[in-house]
């Protein structure tokens, strides 16, 4: 079904996707400034392996990326063509980030990896309807 703008019923999926990726990079952001003021360092024990992580980078990596989400997620509900393209790609980095966490929060991992993949989706099959018609 589509309307005379040139919308169908799957622009909702693009303004979905804009939506998580607002979200998602607020608490990246968040993520970003806790590990910053936090302990300098974080281990974690799966399977018998230790994995140690340095929060200091992670903390910078994760503040860098949360406003790149925040930024693309804006810019893909006022319908810039270009945030389609950066948002795939962000969502695609997602995904292989959480690839490795998945022997440590298995769950967790996965949830983000499918929501990643339903962004993609909406991206890619759907994205051009978000594009402003002004």
């Amino acid at each position: 079904m589509s309307t005379a703008s040139g919308r169908t019923g799957w622009a909702g999926w693009g303004v979905f996707a804009a939506v998580i990726l607002l979200i998602s990079g607020i608490f990246t952001g968040l993520q970003g400034l806790v590990a910053l003021v936090g302990p300098d360092a974080y281990f974690a024990v799966a399977n018998g392996s230790l994995f140690l992580f340095d929060v200091q980078g992670w903390g910078w990596w994760n503040l860098i990326i949360g406003v790149l989400l925040i930024l693309t997620g804006i810019a893909l509900l006022a319908g810039q063509t270009w945030a389609r393209v950066v948002a795939i790609i962000l969502a695609s980095l997602s995904a292989i980030g959480q690839l490795m966490l998945i022997p440590v929060q298995p769950f967790w991992a996965l949830a983000i990896i499918a929501v990643d993949i339903l962004v993609i989706y909406a991206l890619t099959a759907h994205g051009s309807e978000l594009k402003n018609n002004d």
